[in-house]
């Protein structure tokens, strides 16, 4: 993650952000989901509003989790073949991010940040975090605002970025050999099932906030439309 610089225009937006986030409910807890598509920048992104709200806040804590903790076994991913609609439906497994994150959380219980290892593909059984009476949770992943997360959030920011730089981005974290035109066989499993997100959930026009990632170090945030 590269750290926050106050010189800069990205750190601008981020105060900014930061600060209209620590302002949903002071003196409570909240949750703020950070969501888009696959390459958009959004775990750097929410790193970044932690140490943001940090600096502004200190007093405050901040809790992070991407929902890549609760992706399902591999074996049940792809059960339903590996087309963009088993991507979509069958990804995470929201019951189980409700169960040891939202609902401990609002009861201001500890919350457990992950259950499954995607990369191994295995249970993880990481040790509870406690969270304090006005503690900010960020929460970082694809298809957050769908309906089995709607209702979980006070509010969501909207990564925005086209697939045609979201796609050699995020590909470029694997290394060589991963085509980044969107419209490649080898990521149609993904951007199509991103789509289909868009085409059902329109969570750009659900977000409490856009920020328009596309220049990293330029980006620019627009209140939900």
């Amino acid at each position: 993650m590269r750290p926050p610089v106050r010189s800069t225009e990205r750190y601008a937006v981020l105060r900014d952000l930061a600060e209209r986030i620590l302002a949903l409910r002071p003196g409570e807890r909240v949750a703020v989901a950070v969501d888009g598509v696959d390459g958009a920048g959004k775990t750097v992104l929410a790193d970044e509003l932690a140490e943001v709200i940090g600096a502004l806040a200190g007093d405050r804590e901040v809790l992070r989790v991407s929902v890549d903790g609760f992706h399902r076994p591999r074996a049940e991913r792809v059960a339903r073949g590996r087309g963009p609609e088993s991507f979509y439906e069958d990804s995470y497994d929201y019951a189980a991010f409700r169960h040891v994150v939202i609902e401990p959380f609002r009861r201001g219980e500890p919350v457990t940040p992950a259950v499954n290892d995607v990369d191994a593909d295995r249970p993880v059984r990481p040790d509870p975090v406690p969270v304090g009476p006005d503690t900010v949770l960020l929460v970082d992943g694809i298809f957050l605002q769908r309906p089995e997360l709607a209702d979980v959030w006070d509010a969501a920011v909207w990564v925005e970025v086209p697939f045609s730089v979201s796609v050699p981005r995020g590909n470029a974290r694997f290394g060589d050999g991963h085509d980044g035109d969107p419209e490649a066989a080898a990521n149609q499993r993904y951007v199509g099932g991103q789509r289909l997100y868009l085409a059902a959930v329109e969570p750009r026009s659900r977000a409490t906030w856009v920020l328009d990632n596309t220049d990293l170090d330029r980006p620019v945030l627009h209140p939900g439309v």
